[in-house]
């Protein structure tokens, strides 16, 4: 089979993502390659579809049991012969897939590196016959990647045992200095490298204080009811009050970290991702194990470590190409604990100070007043010169204002507290107000006493926030949160430097910032699509329950979205779905045709157009097969011939077989097309003036027929 075969007859596609065919062809040409493409879009295809078209085995080294187990069990459902090899499988069942990969009978295997350079199991693989050997999360090779793991460097084994085989390397995030690190790791230093962009335009940037955090959530969780999420903790702990405050506000959230035993984590990340919980609290420990489609939102409680971690995290929304959510909360707080935690691991210098610097470039996007997706793609060295629109700062640009006179009360009243004031107790004080540690440590004394009357303290507050994320002030974290003076704060306080600081809101507008902008007014065709789309979905969760599988595993949103929208009643309508391959209609397709048809007769109007529209295809093609001419057809049906073809051609492009140079002679075709080029005539434009440059020679049908195999044959 062709590559494009694969891909329709096992996926469901009609055609590849950009880059996809050049790295598939480049890979059945026997050549090693990189290859660098964000979380959702598309790497896997990359490997497994040369796997289905080459002779012979695909070896693929994954690093985590549950990643290894979701892409084969998805693989699986498509009809595709795989199988992985780790810790769970009892002895008989190790020998069976062994027996499999011998005979030929598996195109794919998903190894550990662990288990590959364990009691010489490399000497097993060398029997096989590899056509390929794939490198997913290849980031774990690099010393220099964002989550090293020492086992992955041994893989360099690989390539000196399958020379001649092909090697492809495929990771989600890597700058210029990891890459060329994870090349030269596999012994594979002159790949070709392909770069696809690392915009995900479906994902919506948005960055908040971290105050209020639980509310935050508890309120952007409530609108978002039935989609699955994930939120991203620093500490144990914080995962474990997250999800209990979430709890209590009626949220079905469990959390996740790596001191839970491992069969607590695994049945927690098995309700996770059956979508028996909706959202899954969890430290860094979680995430690239996870192949789950349908997550809608990742919420980052704090900030992460550098730029990769983040958007591999924020990644994980959004994979299945629908619009998705993220949000970052952002606190000084969270630098002052990252560079501790530098500071004080076992790391050598040299690492330290790029893990340092790495942080620096994080802060930067969270304090950033310019579209947050140019300083992402920017990080992974993409330049646009076009804003996203899709960010907080592209949907509300910051307002600035001269708050030098603010910042000089503030800074006067640390320095007249002998910088032993912590930022409540500042603002205690810049408010002057009356309570009891005021009193006793004497500060109702200062000259600063109460020159700060004019603001709330929720706005003091802000203030003082953002001062401290522009190096204006320090906070010593040692001494009890004192804030502290430094050679900013002192050029402040001497007329010697202007603040600027971005002018609060209060928090009922801040919050609005979570909503989506006001929705237009639905129309009736978009409200019966949300509800077929829901009857859809139960169904889904209804066949994974009963499989055991999760629900992504049977169809994804997006194909179930496409379903919805285009109610497919027949087994032609239902194959030209996005995600629904030969192997998905034999298993489900019966049963989500049923479900329209039952949600048709509910909504009989909204359905009846499309429903007699596919059963009017669908007699012009039973009479076709039976071998009917066009006159005959046209005849019988009581339609004009040229309504037939219109059938015929719909059929032909929806993937049927239907034969329609029968229906023109070759150098009727050439002529059209040649005029069409001319015209730059692309699918879906307006022919009539195709037909009049013709000078009406040929009628419409024929120009449909024409161009119908023109557009297939150079998809």
């Amino acid at each position: 089979m062709t590559k494009e075969e694969v891909l329709k007859k096992y996926f469901g596609y009609d055609s590849f993502r950009p880059l996809q065919a050049e790295i598939i062809e480049t890979i059945i040409a026997q050549k090693d390659c990189m290859v660098l493409m964000p979380t959702g879009g598309g790497k896997s295809i990359c490997f497994q579809v040369p796997a289905m078209v080459m002779p012979g085995i695909t070896l693929v080294i994954s690093p985590l049991i549950a990643l290894m187990q979701d892409q084969v069990q998805a693989l699986k459902s498509n009809g595709i012969p795989a199988a992985f090899l780790n810790s769970t499988l009892s002895t008989i069942e190790q020998r069976t897939i062994e027996e499999d990969c011998k005979n030929g009978s598996l195109k794919l295997l998903y190894i550990s590196p662990e288990k590959l350079f364990s009691n010489n199991y490399l000497g097993f693989i060398k029997t096989l016959n590899v056509n390929q050997i794939a490198i997913d999360e290849s980031h774990c090779v690099s010393t220099w990647g964002h989550d090293f793991r020492p086992e992955y460097i041994q893989l360099k084994a690989l390539k000196d045992t399958f020379p001649n085989v092909p090697m492809v390397a495929l990771t989600a995030t890597a700058d210029r200095v990891t890459r060329k690190d994870i090349l030269n790791q596999l012994g594979i230093p002159e790949a070709l490298i392909f770069i696809s962009s690392f915009d995900r335009p479906n994902l919506n940037l948005r960055v908040l204080p971290g105050r209020n955090r639980l509310k935050v959530i508890h309120e952007f969780i409530a609108k978002r009811t039935n989609q699955s999420g994930i939120i991203y903790c620093l500490s144990r702990k914080n995962t474990e009050d997250v999800a209990e405050g979430l709890r209590k506000l009626g949220i079905r959230a469990m959390h996740y970290h790596a001191g839970l035993d491992a069969q607590t984590r695994a049945e927690v990340q098995d309700a996770y991702i059956k979508d028996e919980i909706q959202v899954i609290v969890a430290t860094i420990a979680f995430g690239m194990g996870i192949d789950k489609s349908n997550v809608r939102f990742v919420i980052h409680y704090s900030l992460p470590s550098n730029v990769e971690s983040f958007y591999q995290e924020i990644g994980r929304a959004g994979r299945d190409g629908m619009k998705s959510d993220t949000l970052l909360f952002y606190s000084f707080g969270d630098i002052i604990t990252r560079k501790e935690m530098i500071q004080k691991s076992e790391l050598p210098d040299e690492m330290k100070e790029v893990q340092l610097a790495k942080l620096e470039r994080m802060k930067q996007y969270a304090e950033s007043e310019i579209c947050r997706r140019r300083v992402l793609m920017s990080y992974f060295n993409e330049e646009t010169n076009n804003d996203c629109g899709n960010c907080d700062v592209c949907q509300n640009p910051p307002q600035r204002f001269d708050a030098t006179i603010f910042a000089q009360k503030a800074l006067s009243a640390i320095a007249r507290a002998e910088q032993k004031a912590a930022m409540g107790m500042l603002i205690d004080i810049l408010r002057g107000s009356q309570n009891r540690s005021i009193y006793e440590k004497g500060f109702q004394n200062l000259k600063t006493f109460g020159v700060g009357k004019e603001l709330k303290y929720e706005e003091w507050a802000e203030y003082i926030t953002q001062m401290l994320n522009s190096g204006i002030v320090d906070i010593a974290y040692d001494e009890h949160h004192y804030l502290k003076l430094n050679p900013v704060s002192w050029q402040v306080l001497k007329n010697e430097r202007k603040v600027e600081l971005v002018r609060f809101e209060p928090y009922d507008v801040k919050k609005a910032r979570l909503d989506e902008d006001v929705p237009r007014e639905r129309t009736k065709k978009d409200v019966i699509k949300d509800a077929l789309f829901e009857k859809l979905r139960i169904l889904r969760k209804k066949i994974a329950e009963e499989q055991n599988i999760p629900p992504f595993v049977v169809f994804s949103d997006a194909t179930l979205s496409d379903m919805a929208q285009k109610r497919p009643i027949n087994r032609f309508q239902m194959m030209a779905v996005s995600g629904v391959g030969e192997q998905k209609f034999r298993m489900y397709g019966d049963e989500f045709i049923n479900e329209i048809l039952r949600f048709s007769g509910e909504n009989p109007t909204i359905a009846r157009a499309k429903q007699e529209k596919g059963m009017t295809f669908l007699e012009t093609f039973e009479m076709y097969k039976n071998g009917l001419t066009l006159e005959e057809m046209a005849a019988k049906r009581s339609l004009n011939p040229v309504t037939i073809v219109s059938h015929l051609v719909k059929l032909f492009e929806d993937g049927q077989e239907v034969d329609l140079w029968q229906y023109i002679m070759k150098y009727e075709y050439n002529q059209i097309i040649a005029e069409a080029i001319k015209m730059n005539i692309q699918k879906g434009d307006a022919i009539k003036p195709l037909f009049e440059a013709l000078e009406g020679i040929y009628d419409y049908g024929k120009l449909r027929i024409a161009l119908a195999i023109w557009a297939k044959q150079n998809v």
